[in-house]
């Protein structure tokens, strides 16, 4: 009989090779540490107007009402570092991890592929992928399973490799061997996240207002922005890097291999004065599988006029 370790390891091996940095499994169940968390950041307010935060607390802090029969969550990162830059400096800024093709996609093909081969090779498995669109903690569950400690930027960090990832899961009936050392706290007496977020949204250690926060204004947002981020937005317009470009951990941050985030044509060419004249089918076809789209031209155009005090 095949031992449970076997299996991990299996699932590990098949992970690597389709490209995931780490992976890590914890048992499936509920998440006693993270429920006061989840509740006060909600009676706080910082979830903003992402009213969908509120919905099916008991299924973010316990998968297996999530999935039926859940033993095992299975947490991977997806490395998408890159050193390259868009060429004008003036021009409005986009988040690294859009450059290329919606993470979405580009991850769920990849647990698609995986959840096969262990169909192939162990038997007859129930289970499900998540990749940051249903009611999963994906950091909490990283933490768990040893991927790396959760930052004063909220930010899953891992020590060999930064935070320049994506975080997914899948979930499944399979019992397995579990990693059971999560990370320590490597922050130590560090704040430059802290001091350079340029709406102050890292209200305190380890703890983001989510309605201040860039990325919450420019992509979740869907109103007029609030007229208190005139001047503090720092120039991005879909997303924002600032708190990870400041993070030392972000030294050992390796250049990533997946040719799906491979910028887009002409992405990090345009210019200022580009961004500001883009039409509709320009908007089309640069982020025609980009993750940019979820903004939508009208998002984006209300960014950029926001940006230059329009």
């Amino acid at each position: 009989m095949i031992s449970k370790k076997n299996y991990t390891n299996f699932i590990k091996e098949e992970a690597r090779k389709l490209g995931f940095q780490s992976i890590g499994v914890s048992k499936a169940g509920f998440l006693e540490e993270q429920a006061p968390l989840l509740e006060n950041w909600l009676k706080a307010g910082s979830h903003g107007k992402m009213a969908y935060m509120e919905n099916h607390f008991d299924k973010r802090l316990d998968p297996t009402k999530l999935v039926e029969g859940a033993r095992s969550v299975i947490s991977l990162s997806l490395n998408y570092y890159t050193d390259e830059i868009q060429s004008d400096p003036q021009a409005p800024k986009i988040s690294r991890y859009a450059y290329g093709e919606d993470y979405h996609t580009v991850i769920k093909d990849k647990l698609r592929m995986l959840i096969e081969s262990i169909r192939e090779n162990i038997g007859e498995v129930n289970g499900r992928a998540f990749v940051d669109s249903a009611p999963v903690l994906d950091k909490a569950w990283a933490k768990k399973a040893g991927l790396g400690w959760i930052g004063k930027n909220a930010n899953l960090i891992n020590k060999k490799a930064g935070s320049f990832f994506f975080l997914a899961e899948l979930i499944t009936d399979l019992e397995l061997d579990y990693d059971v050392a999560p990370t320590e706290d490597h922050c130590g007496t560090c704040t430059r996240c802290i001091d350079a977020c340029p709406t102050e949204a890292i209200v305190a250690p380890y703890v983001v207002d989510g309605s201040k926060c860039i990325s919450y204004l420019t992509i979740e947002l869907k109103d007029e922005l609030p007229s208190q981020f005139k001047g503090k937005m720092d120039n991005w317009m879909f997303g924002c890097d600032v708190c990870q470009d400041v993070c030392p951990w972000n030294k050992f941050s390796v250049l990533h291999q997946e040719p799906a985030f491979k910028p887009a044509p002409d992405l990090l060419g345009f210019t200022s004065s580009e961004w500001q004249e883009i039409t509709q089918d320009t908007f089309s076809r640069v982020f025609s599988k980009s993750a940019v789209k979820r903004t939508k031209f009208q998002g984006l155009k209300r960014n950029i006029e926001f940006l230059k005090g329009l």
